[in-house]
C-alpha cells in the first residue's frame, strides 16, 4: 500500500503546488505568511476531524517529540512559498522535489540495507529525472529571456536569490523527509497517527502566529474565505500530507524520492493552466521519471 500512498501524495502535493503559485503575490510582502496561514488552518480542522471521525486519542507530548520533524517541513514550506512570489513553478518544483534525493541518500547511508537492482534503477531514474528537468528549464528560461526584448513579470524573474528558495526548500525538506524516516520507519519512535496529528497540530499554532502577525500587528487586508487559491492549495496539501505519513511509514527509503515525483506534476499541470510550453528536452525528463516510477512499483509488487 506504501506505494499507492507514495502515488496520492505526489498527485495531490503536485496539484497544490499549481493553487500556491496562483496564489502567490510578488507584490504583496506577506503572501507566504497568508499561505501558511490557510494551510494551517485546513490542517488544523483535518485533525479535529481525524480525531473524531477515528476515534484517536491525541497526547499533546507528541507535539515536542515530533517537532524537529514539524518545524523542519514547516520552515522549508514557508520558504518555498517566498520563493513562489519570484520565480516559475515549473523550475521551483523540480529543484525543490530533489529533496527526496537527499532524503533517501542520507537514510541508505545511516540505515544501510539491500536493495534490488529495480529499486536502485527506479530511484536513480526518478532523481536523474527531477534534475535534469531542472536543469533543462533553467537553460530555456535563460534563453527565453535573451531572446527576448519583453519586460518580463517580476515573479517570473530568475536571479540568484530567486533560486536559492528552492535549493533551500530541497535541502531543509531533505532534512525533514531523512527525519521522518527515522521516526516513522526506521526506530518507530511515533505512531502514523501521532505524527499526523502532531504536524497538524503544530502547523495550527504556526497558522495562528501567521494571522496575528499579517492581520493584527501590520494591519494588512486579510479574508480567509475570499481566498480561493490558497484555500484549494491548503486542501490538497492536507490530503496529501495524510497519505504521506502512511507511504513513509510503509517504506522510507523507496517512498522519499518515489513523492519526489510530485514536481513533475507540478511541471505538467503548470503547463496546462498557466500556458506555458514543454521543450522536447523536458518531455524526455519526464519519461524518465514516470520510468522511475513504473519500476518502484514493479519492485513493490515483487
Amino acid at each position: 500500500m506504501w506505494f499507492i500512498f507514495s502515488i496520492l501524495t505526489a498527485v495531490s502535493w503536485g496539484a497544490a503546488n499549481l493553487f500556491y503559485k496562483k496564489g502567490s503575490d510578488s507584490n504583496d510582502r506577506f503572501s507566504h505568511l497568508k499561505i501558511v496561514t490557510m494551510v494551517g488552518f485546513v490542517m488544523g480542522i483535518h485533525a479535529i476531524l481525524y480525531m473524531l471521525i477515528k476515534g484517536v486519542s491525541f497526547d499533546p507530548f507528541d507535539m515536542i517529540r515530533y517537532f524537529p520533524v514539524s518545524a523542519m517541513y514547516i520552515l522549508s514550506m514557508t520558504i518555498g512559498y517566498i520563493g513562489l512570489r519570484y520565480i516559475e513553478l515549473s523550475i521551483a518544483a523540480p529543484v525543490q522535489n530533489s529533496s527526496g534525493a537527499v532524503s533517501a541518500v542520507l537514510l541508505f547511508l545511516f540505515f544501510p540495507r539491500e536493495m534490488s537492482f529495480i529499486e536502485i534503477s527506479g530511484i536513480v531514474a526518478v532523481t536523474a529525472g527531477v534534475i535534469g528537468l531542472a536543469v533543462f528549464d533553467k537553460q530555456a528560461e535563460t534563453a527565453a529571456l535573451q531572446a527576448s526584448n519583453e519586460v518580463i513579470e517580476r515573479k517570473y524573474q530568475i536571479g540568484v536569490l530567486a533560486i536559492t528558495f528552492p535549493i533551500l526548500y530541497s535541502l531543509i525538506d531533505g532534512l525533514g523527509t531523512f527525519a521522518d524516516g527515522i521516526y516513522l520507519d526506521e526506530l518507530k519512535l511515533i505512531s502514523e497517527d501521532s505524527a499526523l496529528l502532531a504536524y497538524e497540530f503544530t502547523f495550527l499554532i504556526a497558522a495562528v502566529i501567521s494571522y496575528f502577525y499579517v492581520k493584527i500587528i501590520k494591519k494588512e487586508s486579510f479574508v480567509i474565505f475570499k481566498e480561493h487559491d490558497k484555500g484549494l492549495a491548503a486542501i490538497l496539501e492536507t490530503i496529501g500530507q495524510f497519505f504521506y505519513v502512511f507511504a513513509m511509514a510503509g517504506n522510507a527509503i523507496i517512498a522519499a524520492p518515489l513523492i519526489a515525483a510530485h514536481g513533475i506534476f507540478s511541471v505538467l499541470l503548470s503547463r496546462l493552466f498557466l500556458k506555458e510550453v514543454l521543450t522536447w528536452r523536458q518531455y524526455i525528463m519526464i519519461a524518465i521519471v514516470m520510468l522511475g516510477i513504473i519500476l518502484l512499483g514493479t519492485a513493490e509488487g515483487g
